[in-house]
């Protein structure tokens, strides 16, 4: 009852709300209320600092880079403010972009090298989108909305690590997430390595206080090489990231299997975990050498690939550092030997797409020629580790990988692949227009998704304004061209029921928005009967108009909202005009500001045909009076 007068007697404002669910990592309600307040005419940096961030921390980093486009506009911006858009565009596969955001945080702060590796990263990641790799990931069905990922196999099964949906018995409680401990599951393997039938698993190899995982095995199964990882005392953990939390006070143990099939735990004699780490453990293809990750003293950087070689008595002999060649001054990290003695292994050290890139190397102990970046799609813009062969033979190649790339169920979810080559080829060739002057468009950044969303491939159009995309069988797609001072235009294209190779065609019409005056019509944009909420369809095209409006920021425009005849004449309008307002409403939770902005409800005043009232008109004619248009203002 007392709390109760104390908060009565000091009423927080509506930053102070804000800021208090802020510091408590509540960034969704944050997000809510920092958007009203950079709904005036002079917002404050700080507030769409903080809003920036919060869209970047729930990973929607669509809306992240909006406002990230107003902070960096913004007086008083500091240089780090590029870094961090920066940043937000490479996650959204804008490596263009990001790369002049960082080049103006390097002019800015004099700190070229510490980009460099990003800006080199850049470049290779605009040539790899543009010619992906012939792997193809299917995300597994044990995911879940919360943590999974490396996987390792043993038999007819898998070991992987995740964290268990609710609060399990025993697993305890990370702080920052609010979730479980992680634990070591297993999971039924089939033939075209789908995951199934997934189980916490045995509670000899989970019976510990904090997290557990990942697993590697030997070659018979019976000995377990298990990661234990201490986050620190209660309260000190301050980061979510899973790079920082995995590599903070790890220890590997060695779990033996008994005959009883009951699981004995031996410390790595080398773990010391008040001063340094040990964990992700992989074992040569003959069980000799044992490398794992650590940031003991005499590494190259933050985490590096170290090795044990096994002794005459069978113990471990004292780690060696695997050397600069695949070790960088960032973070080696979830190490695996392939069939044939390759080392695959991810960094964040390395020229890459954006967080941990998987590498691969050949060699052994400290020799190991440069490693090469798998690129795209193995590789996303965000985190890809824990790339593991399952099979490597003439017909190609098949295993796991785990990543936080966007279009999956989770934080971390697992992916099984393959690798071959397609036995019939489709074809995408397309054109990018202008749609007024029907003069073809060089340079548009053409982006293929799939049915998610996710992103298969990006490119930009040649002198003549045109494209290709290789296609894979029975599947759905969106092709979407963008350029600035341009609308984007966008087309459906389904491989479905192709049975021999072929080529597929489409036409991109960009509109040109840089003439005021000049008025188009945002297809597809549909409200239910007597309604103005916008629906999830409508603002899948307004998102557009935010691109448009967010990459052309002297651009302002009038957004008008128009109706059939039916109904009065006085309803109509008021109707139109609460619709107008909420796309416009819309635009400005989206980063837009107000101020760029008008709305307008015309009603039935301008109808396109001849269908006014009381004349008799099919749906369709009624339909093309409900229209939502732009006209451009000033630019």
């Amino acid at each position: 009852m007392t709390g109760v007068i104390v908060y009565g007697q000091e009423q927080l404002s509506l930053r102070d709300r804000a800021d208090e669910l802020y510091r408590t990592y509540e960034y969704a309600n944050a997000a809510a209320l920092y958007t009203r307040l950079a709904d005036s005419k002079r917002p404050r940096l700080s507030d769409l600092e903080r809003l920036a961030d919060c869209y970047a921390r729930m990973k929607d980093y669509e809306a992240a880079e909006n406002w990230y486009a107003r902070v960096v506009a913004m007086e008083g911006s500091e240089a780090e403010n590029l870094l961090r858009y920066g940043e937000v565009l490479k996650m959204n596969a804008k490596y263009a972009e990001a790369k002049k955001q960082l080049e103006a945080y390097a002019a800015k702060t004099g700190d070229r090298d510490g980009v460099a590796v990003q800006l080199a990263g850049c470049d290779s990641a605009l040539v790899w989108m543009a010619d992906p790799t012939v792997h193809r990931l299917r995300n597994e069905g044990v995911n879940t909305s919360l943590s999974e990922f490396s996987v390792f196999p043993a038999g007819d099964k898998v070991y992987y690590a995740g964290e268990p949906d609710g609060h399990m018995r025993g697993a305890g409680t990370y702080g920052w997430t609010g979730n479980s401990f992680l634990r070591v599951y297993t999971a039924d393997r089939g033939a075209d390595n789908g995951l199934s039938n997934a189980v916490i698993a045995d509670e000899g190899i989970n019976n510990v206080p904090y997290h557990i995982g990942p697993v590697a095995a030997d070659a018979a199964g019976t000995t377990l090489y298990v990661t234990r990882t201490y986050p620190g005392k209660e309260g000190s953990v301050t980061r979510e990231e899973r790079r920082k939390y995995r590599t903070h006070k790890l220890e590997l143990y060695i779990y033996t299997q008994g005959d009883g099939g009951s699981w004995k735990a031996t410390p790595f004699p080398y773990n010391k975990v008040e001063e340094y780490s040990v964990g992700h453990a992989a074992l040569s293809r003959d069980g000799s050498i044992l490398y794992f990750v650590s940031d003991m003293p005499g590494g190259q950087g933050g985490t590096d690939i170290w090795y044990s070689e096994r002794q005459g008595d069978g113990s471990w002999g004292a780690p060696v550092n695997a050397g600069e060649q695949i070790n960088s001054s960032g973070n080696e990290l979830f190490p695996n030997i392939g069939p044939d003695g390759r080392l695959y292994y991810s960094s964040d050290g390395f020229a890459g797409m954006g967080g941990l890139d998987v590498f691969e190397a050949t060699g052994s102990n400290q020799q190991w020629a440069a490693p090469r970046n798998l690129r795209f799609p193995v590789n996303s813009p965000g985190d890809d580790f824990a790339y593991l062969l399952t099979y490597e033979g003439e017909e190609g190649l098949a295993g796991y990988l785990s990543s936080n790339r966007k279009g999956g169920r989770g934080s971390d979810d697992i992916y099984s692949f393959t690798y071959e080559k397609p036995k019939l080829i489709i074809l995408l060739r397309g054109t990018a227009s202008d749609k007024n002057t029907t003069n073809r468009l060089a340079d548009v950044s053409v982006t293929l998704y799939d049915g998610t969303r996710e992103i298969v491939a990006k490119k930009r159009t040649d002198e003549s304004g045109t494209f290709e995309f290789v296609l894979d069988r029975d599947k759905s797609y969106t092709v979407l061209g963008q350029k600035e001072k341009y609308h984007g235009d966008s087309a459906k294209v389904s491989t479905l029921g192709i049975t021999d190779s072929d080529t597929l065609e489409v036409a991109l019409l960009l509109e040109p928005v840089f003439e005021v005056g000049k008025t188009f019509e945002l297809e597809n944009i549909y409200y239910d009967f007597d309604r103005h909420n916008i629906r999830p369809d409508a603002a899948a095209i307004l998102d557009e108009l935010v691109r448009t409006l967010r990459d052309n920021p002297t651009l302002k425009i009038e957004l008008s909202s128009h109706t059939d005849s039916r109904g009065s004449d006085a309803y109509n309008e008021a109707l139109s005009q609460r619709r107008a307002q909420s796309a416009v409403d819309y635009l400005v939770s989206r980063g837009i500001a107000r101020d760029r902005m008008v709305a307008k409800g015309y009603g039935e005043t301008r109808l396109v045909n001849d269908c006014g009232n009381g004349v008799p008109c099919s749906r369709e004619q009624h339909q093309a009076n409900r229209r939502t248009e732009v006209t451009v203002l000033e630019y």
